[in-house]
């Protein structure tokens, strides 16, 4: 269990809190490219880190992430005149551009160079990979820019959608590092041969049992944290898994059909909610039927509410929870893989979970370790120390690997072929296709 003090170290994302700061070294996605979706298009309000601000493009499509209120008066921007490369307040016509550069002080009887004594707070912003990126640091310590191998590929290869969760940021990043969860949570009564995830995987399913882990690794990288096990399964061969924890708020989340990976990534809006972006990518185009399964089927990407980012199966609905559901087919009752996730996430002792009230296991160290980069990282910034991450950003151009090993291999040739794996396109892949 984590104190009092390092519980709130690790979950406060403030602009004067350790883990607020530590945030504030790294890009990370503020919204969808197509909430903003075009030049001189409506602003669109934003929450990120506890700071309230206002997103838009300007004329030549350039995003720009900016304080919310004119300096002036104090005026709303988001009912601002979006025109001409700027956005200028209706109530005095002060305009400014995407990077808080006053443009015009119509009003002002100082004359036209008083424009230049006044600048609005903004922070680089960067559209890529259908996501608009910010960086809400010091201007001197702006990293490059990210490079996700993701970030490579045109649409017809990668798709995100956003979800609105209500809890802290870190309860939905333990989730992901949990490797035991996944034969309860997720399982169904008949060890899951009938669950969509299965078809993920080709029809053939044969469970891991997590007694007979024969080798578990966790190496802290540049990025954050590398993940490798080998379990032992029910046919006697053994199942090899690598994952990544990318700091400081995302995660290769596995592999969600032949050839396609998925990503996680985590940004708070504050102390008690988040945005969460799911993201599934390939190397090669996504065949329609993928397509359809993503978009449209609700399993891997649940349905959301018209208009907004919160899933139809919500906290208001219980999840429309399935109790007949749940005697006989799944542990849950719960549709939706990633709902039963935001189900546990979102009702953990409230919105900041207190870590000082639990009992953790053995199985649990994969969270444990994650947290402790997070919190090692936060203390040495406080020290002077700068997070490697940001300045390396190529080393995140890795993904998660799991196969099935040859009969004779030994638990290290088993890592060192997870490792070849996790770079570049998997060749074993290709001709699988559903």
């Amino acid at each position: 269990m984590l104190s009092v003090e390092e519980n709130e170290l690790l979950t406060q994302v403030g602009s004067d809190k350790p883990m607020g700061i530590l945030f504030r070294r790294y890009w990370f996605p503020a919204l969808l490219s197509e909430e903003i979706p075009g030049a001189d298009c409506t602003p669109v309000r934003l929450r990120l880190l506890g700071e309230d601000l206002l997103a838009f493009r300007d004329t030549n499509g350039d995003p720009g992430i900016i304080d919310p209120y004119c300096p002036h008066r104090g005026a709303p921007l988001f009912f601002g005149r979006n025109e001409e490369c700027g956005l200028r307040c209706v109530y005095h016509g002060w305009k400014f551009d995407v990077n808080g550069k006053c443009l015009d002080l119509p009003n002002s009887p100082e004359g036209e160079t008083y424009k230049e004594k006044v600048q609005i707070n903004s922070y680089p912003a960067w559209d890529r990979g259908g996501l608009i990126w910010v960086y809400m640091g010091p201007s001197d310590k702006e990293p490059p820019k990210p490079t996700f191998e993701w970030l490579d590929f045109d649409v017809d290869r990668r798709f995100v959608r956003k979800y609105l969760v209500n809890c802290n940021f870190v309860q939905a990043l333990d989730g992901n590092f949990d490797p035991s969860h996944v034969q309860f949570l997720h399982n169904t009564l008949d060890n899951s041969r009938s669950h969509y995830s299965n078809k993920l995987r080709g029809g053939e399913r044969v469970s891991q049992d997590s007694n007979l882990q024969s080798f578990a690794d966790f190496v802290e990288t540049d990025y954050g944290l590398m993940f490798l096990y080998v379990n032992g399964r029910a046919d006697g061969k053994k199942g090899v898994s690598l994952g990544h924890f990318y700091m400081p708020n995302a995660s290769a989340a596995g592999i969600a059909g032949f050839g396609v990976y998925s990503s996680n990534i985590y940004v708070p809006i504050d102390d008690e909610n988040l945005y969460q972006y799911r993201l599934r990518w390939s190397y090669e185009p996504f065949t329609d039927q993928q397509i359809y399964e993503d978009k449209y089927a609700g399993h891997t990407m649940p349905d959301q509410i018209d208009g907004s980012f919160l899933s139809v199966q919500n906290k208001g609905n219980d999840y429309q929870i399935n109790r007949l559901e749940q005697k006989n087919y799944s542990f849950t009752g719960i549709r939706s893989t990633p709902i039963q996730d935001q189900a546990v996430i979102e009702n953990q002792r409230g919105p900041i979970m207190d870590r000082t009230q639990e009992h953790l296991t053995r199985a649990d160290e994969p969270v444990i370790r994650t947290r402790q980069v997070l919190i090692n990282a936060a203390r040495n910034l406080m020290e002077g120390r700068e997070p490697p991450g940001p300045s390396n950003p190529d080393t995140y151009r890795v993904h998660h690997a799991r196969f099935v090993v040859p009969e004779g291999v030994t638990d290290e040739e088993a890592v060192e072929m997870a490792k070849a794996k996790m770079v570049g396109p998997d060749p074993d892949w290709a001709p699988k296709r559903w």
